[in-house]
């Protein structure tokens, strides 16, 4: 399942040359016996095939000083510049290789441990590319569905109409070497109602999700259900009329919303409905064209430093999305019904909702 993910996260129309070096896959460590978690921390390793070309440039050894030339040309938009006036630097290096976006990979792992936990209580996570550019693709609130579609994308659209133009649209920015970002749709269904909480600022966890996904590199916003549009509305039409469900209903406490605009919250709490929320991506900072910077060294105008890099890794960002709502959704169910084993967990579950049924019925 993590390997699944890892791939997963590796594919995508407009990756550049570091996925044609890699090929991620786990190690697990420790924490699982026979297929099966025993309860210790989980330890992951995912290797780096070019690592071995880096052991005297990166080195943690003195003797290894100068290996490799500094990264003076400091990019726009990337961590280059503040990194290194925040502590005090004189080699990008080391900014930007701590900075990287290869850091996900360790999320997409961790996140298909927490899918796991959450597909075991019929949680499922997904994802799906709205938008590469210029280019967007339709869809639907049928989420599942969705996701499926996209599964079978290079870029992960589930329009396909929309696919081969995003593709034409990512070989023309790569021409001008440029680079191009988008925005993604994660969402989980089957989540209960009254996950999170809203009595304080921190419990809130429609706010944990915004930051978690915020965290991911280059992810610039984050709304939750229809997001900005909710300025521009009259509160008609924003917010979710409810109505009284059936007895299938009980992980929306026995009522349902006639829309779902909120995303899955209320009040900084899950509310029975499917969670939903979109991310932007900034196009990536490494250009083959560079920009124009000032060179640490000399202090002189110049162009900003190349790496390897890609011309579009919305995809793959859709990717480290879900992983990141899964781990904060884990978290909250633990919270909620918190136990040593998924036996136990279910049980509380399983309580939880047969009391939420009996306050429907008497209702």
């Amino acid at each position: 399942q993590i390997n699944t993910d890892l791939a997963r996260r590796q594919s995508g129309y407009g990756r550049g040359g570091r996925m044609a070096i890699e090929t991620d896959r786990v190690e697990i460590n420790g924490g699982v016996r026979w297929g099966k978690t025993t309860g210790a921390p989980i330890a992951l390793t995912i290797r780096n095939k070019d690592w071995e070309n880096w052991l005297e440039a990166m080195s943690s050894d003195p003797r290894h000083r100068g290996k490799a030339q500094p990264v003076t040309g400091v990019r726009p938009g990337h961590a280059d510049l503040s990194g290194v006036l925040k502590y005090s630097l004189d080699d990008a290096r080391d900014v930007l290789e701590r900075s990287s976006a290869r850091e996900t990979a360790g999320r997409v792992a961790a996140g298909a441990v927490a899918k796991a936990i959450l597909k075991f209580f019929d949680i499922r996570i997904g994802s799906f590319v709205e938008r590469i550019g210029e280019v967007v693709s339709t869809h639907s609130d049928e989420w599942e569905l969705m996701h499926q579609k996209a599964e079978s994308s290079q870029v992960r659209m589930p329009d396909e109409t929309a696919e081969e133009a995003a593709k034409r649209h990512i070989d023309a920015i790569r021409q001008e070497g440029d680079t191009v970002g988008g925005a993604f749709i994660c969402f989980a269904t089957g989540a209960p109602v009254g996950l999170g909480s809203h009595v304080t600022w921190e419990s809130r966890l429609e706010a944990r999700v915004g930051r978690a996904l915020l965290s991911i590199p280059a992810i610039k916003g984050v709304e939750i259900g229809i997001g900005f549009q909710v300025a521009q509305a009259p509160g008609s039409k924003v917010h979710d009329e409810i109505e009284r469900g059936g007895p299938g209903d009980s992980r929306r406490g026995g009522y349902r919303r006639r829309s779902n605009r909120a995303g899955g919250f209320e009040g900084g709490m899950t509310n029975g409905e499917p969670v939903w929320v979109r991310a932007a991506m900034k196009p990536i900072p490494t250009l083959m064209q560079p920009l124009a910077t000032v060179d640490l060294a000399s202090g002189e105008a110049a162009d900003a430093s190349r790496e390897r890099s890609d011309v579009c890794a919305v995809p793959a960002a859709s990717i480290v999305g879900e992983a990141m709502l899964a781990l904060e959704l884990a978290a909250a169910m633990q919270e909620k019904f918190g136990a040593d084993s998924v036996g136990e967990m279910e049980r509380n579950l399983s309580a939880y909702l047969e009391e939420l049924e009996r306050r429907w019925k008497k209702a």
